[in-house]
């Protein structure tokens, strides 16, 4: 396809002779305008002149595996903030069901002769797949960045939330509450995060509450991840009389507040939920809802510096980066009532109050 120069000097914001320039390799032009004007050329689709083509090509592949939960458009948007004074434009990969497979995209990014690829929680989580998809892109070699989910087989550097701590956090906020049956929601369990949560639920339970190994296996439940799987797990949860639950995701907590609400039970009267991730907005649910932010804004920093230092040849480390995870309590936990803290047994029923909503 042959270049316009009008629709390549509007997307580098340059004037068309600046491109005329640059596509001739002439002097006179500022190294970042330069580079703009490249960039343009890949994000439209030309070939680059033969004599202006080098490895890298001034894009970075981003995977992420959906949009639907907002924390994932959250990484997306920092990472390419952050991104941007380097130079680097990401090119923006979405997982969807029965769409294009992580594979497919990384295919169509290595013909496009990205620089680098992050993945944000892609197959490098889960524990059943095969991690010789990343051999191959680092024997490239390739500079890749794992944003959550750990393969210690893998020689890449890793950007992990510290999935345990959260849960740990979490479970403890509601003990200080006085619940005692504290029920856990969150996704099948072959991914490093999920395993991660249970295991921190599983230890804090144990230490701050005295029930039995069989009794914590009652009240944790594997779902898919979303608004719907979190309320089928919070149904079965409640015929089990918790008072309080943890979940794995902002939106399996809505999914768990809606459940509530369908059985005319008030959240945090009747239930404490807390989320996960601090998602933008979860500050406007009503009620408000109490969670643990996951630190994006760090994460996907300390991704970006790690993936651009690849490129450069200044090697990361090939380990993992625990960031720290923060509790914000908001207005869908409160103390346990009494009877229920001593009894554990099932929230007392009450008329349906109006539906989870979403404030202006």
């Amino acid at each position: 396809m042959r270049a316009r120069l009008s629709d390549i000097a509007q997307q580098a914001e340059v004037s068309e002779a600046t491109v005329s320039r640059v596509l001739n390799d002439r002097p006179g032009v500022a190294p970042e305008t330069r580079q703009a004007v490249l960039t343009a050329l890949d994000v439209l689709g030309y070939e680059r002149p033969a004599r202006l083509r080098k490895r890298s090509a001034g894009l970075v592949g981003l995977v992420v595996p959906e949009l639907d939960n907002p924390i994932f458009p959250a990484f997306a948007q920092i990472i390419e903030s952050a991104l941007a004074p380097t130079g680097y434009t990401p090119v923006l990969c979405t997982q969807t069901p029965g769409g294009v497979r992580e594979d497919e995209y990384v295919e169509m990014l290595l013909d496009r002769q990205v620089s680098g690829i992050v993945f944000v929680s892609g197959l490098h989580a889960d524990t059943a797949a095969d991690h010789d998809r990343y051999r191959a892109l680092i024997a490239r070699p390739l500079p890749v960045v794992m944003i959550n989910g750990y393969a210690p087989d893998l020689p890449a550097p890793f950007i992990s939330c510290d999935d345990r701590e959260a849960a740990e956090l979490a479970v403890a906020h509601l003990v200080a509450l006085g619940h005692r049956r504290i029920g856990l929601i969150t996704g099948p369990d072959r991914f490093v995060p999920v395993l991660r949560k249970v295991n921190g639920y599983k230890a804090a339970m144990k230490r701050l509450t005295d029930l039995s190994d069989d009794e914590l296996a009652e009240l944790t439940e594997l779902s898919l991840f979303g608004v719907e799987g979190g309320e089928a797990a919070a149904a079965r949860l409640l015929d089990r009389g918790v008072t309080g639950i943890v979940c794995g995701s902002d939106l399996m907590a809505l999914g768990a507040i809606r459940a509530a609400r369908q059985r005319g039970l008030s959240v945090p009267h009747d239930l404490s939920v807390v989320g996960y991730d601090d998602s933008p907005l979860m500050a406007f649910t009503d009620p408000p809802l109490t969670t643990v932010r996951q630190p994006v804004a760090a994460m996907a920093v300390a991704a970006v510096r790690a993936l651009v230092d690849e490129i450069n040849g200044h090697a990361a480390p090939h380990s993992e980066y625990l960031f720290r995870p923060e509790l914000v309590v908001r207005g869908s936990t409160a103390v346990a009532r009494a009877a229920d803290a001593s009894a554990g047994g099932p929230a007392r029923q009450r008329p349906a109050p109006s539906a989870l909503a979403v404030s202006a």
